[in-house]
């Protein structure tokens, strides 16, 4: 699977994201090296770099500046689903490795 130049918004996130439907990430891929940067709602910036595996699966790494000008880091498992229209859903399982260190859920809709 290739996510080159596929842009995901958020379709839901658990209560401890910084995620909104305000941020959209532009996927940038070369052979199995994943890269977006992203930004809106109560993020400045942010940028996560991932591994694709053969079935589309992304393991990734992501840090980001919020509104309070706090650093944030994490780390994220994505599941792709591709739905009758086409399109991928990523089913995603995530967690702080900064702040609260909490986990979470994602999932992300192509549009």
């Amino acid at each position: 699977m290739n996510y080159h130049n596929k842009k995901f918004k958020i379709l839901r996130s658990s209560n401890n994201s910084e995620t909104s439907e305000e941020v959209i990430f532009e996927y940038r891929q070369q052979g199995n090296i994943l890269l977006s940067e992203y930004n809106g709602g109560l993020i400045q910036k942010g940028q996560l770099i991932g591994l694709v595996n053969e079935e589309g699966n992304i393991e990734m790494r992501y840090h980001q500046i919020n509104l309070k000008g706090e650093f944030m880091t994490g780390i994220c498992y994505s599941k792709p689903e591709v739905q009758s229209n086409g399109k991928i859903r990523l089913h995603e399982t995530w967690k702080w490795t900064s702040g609260d260190k909490s986990n979470g859920e994602s999932i992300l809709e192509e549009i």
